[in-house]
């Protein structure tokens, strides 16, 4: 059974898409990185467009991201002031990379710049990640315990402009994590991705923040992040495809609601070297399609509007002719479902609680 998307124009299995969104969902929930890294390439995979496949992967991210950081609002694990000096910067690289983007697609290398920054951040953070997971496993199994410095400082630390942020107990420069959202929102606007993996050691390990505000602030400025991005991607190049979307969505929340679920009773360190063999299998598999199989990533087939029914019409209708409009309607869409999901599972939550109290 395939689908017609009607504005990538191509035609897709919903059950591949959900299955796999399902598992980069519990690759998330799991190990509490951004999932975008993976699912744009294995949309790119199935014949959807890099361009296409990076604007709905950005908005499948703000509806994860929306459900992920509403659950952290109700446990008020938070720093709203710290997170909203990083959108600040999120803001000016994502306009920065939407700008970049334009530049590329002008010139008709916007495929290519895509899938060569995926070949090489992939193989870098698989690399890394290989190398670190190995190395705790090297350790556990030898009972080693490595004693590490409480404060390392760099270049950054020393900028001016110091504020206090109370929620993280922090005194830090208005500059760092200005600095830092702009890397996080000039790679989300190239790549598609929320960019959790730069930004959450970043705040751990560069702005020291307490780990346990760090997942909640982090979906929190993927939030904005992420409507930017879907934003300027839908109004720009109508790139936005609800039932790609919509199929996104659903696999991804339940695979996340999932993977959490399992990073509280499954020890990672295993499965953490498996991502990252993952990663670097992803990388050349991209490297490969980029450089010796490009005929197979254009070859998918398309449908003439004679083919279209209803509903598919009218999404190519809606976005032509109110882009502006539409572009807010995918991001409220999004939204919702993430909402709906957050309070979802926490009824279900309570649910369990009463069960367990009365039995």
């Amino acid at each position: 059974m395939e689908v017609f998307l009607p504005i990538a124009q191509v035609f897709v299995n919903p059950i591949e898409i959900l299955l796999l969104s399902a598992i980069v969902g519990v690759l998330s929930g799991l190990f509490g990185v951004g999932g975008g890294f993976l699912m744009t390439p294995f949309l790119i995979f199935l014949g959807i467009p890099p361009a296409y496949a990076v604007a709905n992967e950005a908005n499948n991210i703000l509806a994860t991201s929306v459900s992920g950081s509403t659950t952290h609002y109700l446990k008020n694990t938070l720093d709203y002031k710290m997170g909203s000096i990083i959108v600040v910067g999120g803001v000016i690289g994502t306009s920065l990379g939407i700008y970049i983007f334009t530049y590329f697609k002008g010139i008709g290398k916007i495929d290519t710049v895509i899938s060569l920054a995926y070949m090489y951040i992939l193989a870098i953070i698989g690399t890394l990640m290989l190398v670190e997971s190995l190395g705790e496993i090297d350790k556990a199994k030898r009972n080693i315990t490595v004693k590490k410095k409480l404060h390392v400082h760099y270049w950054i630390h020393g900028l001016p402009l110091r504020m206090r942020f109370p929620k993280s107990k922090l005194y830090e420069s208005i500059f760092t994590p200005i600095i830092i959202g702009l890397l996080v929102g000039f790679i989300a606007a190239i790549m598609g991705i929320g960019g959790a993996f730069i930004l959450v050691p970043a705040m751990i390990y560069i702005i020291k923040m307490p780990t346990k505000l760090v997942p909640g602030t982090s979906l929190f400025v993927t939030i904005f992040v992420s409507v930017v991005v879907t934003f300027l991607h839908s109004f720009n190049y109508g790139s936005i495809d609800l039932l790609l979307v919509l199929m996104l969505v659903v696999g991804s929340i339940i695979g996340v609601q999932v993977g959490q679920k399992l990073g509280e009773k499954i020890d990672s360190s295993g499965l953490r070297a498996l991502l990252a063999i993952l990663l670097l299998i992803v990388g050349i598999a991209i490297a490969y399609d980029t450089f010796f199989a490009d005929q197979i990533i254009n070859g998918s087939a398309k449908a003439t509007s004679a083919n279209l029914n209803i509903f598919s019409q009218f999404i190519i209708d809606f976005s032509n002719e109110m882009p502006f409009f539409y572009g807010l309607f995918t991001i409220m869409f999004a939204i919702i479902l993430g909402v709906g999901a957050a309070f979802i599972r926490r009824f279900i939550s309570n649910l369990r609680k009463n069960l367990a109290v009365k039995t």
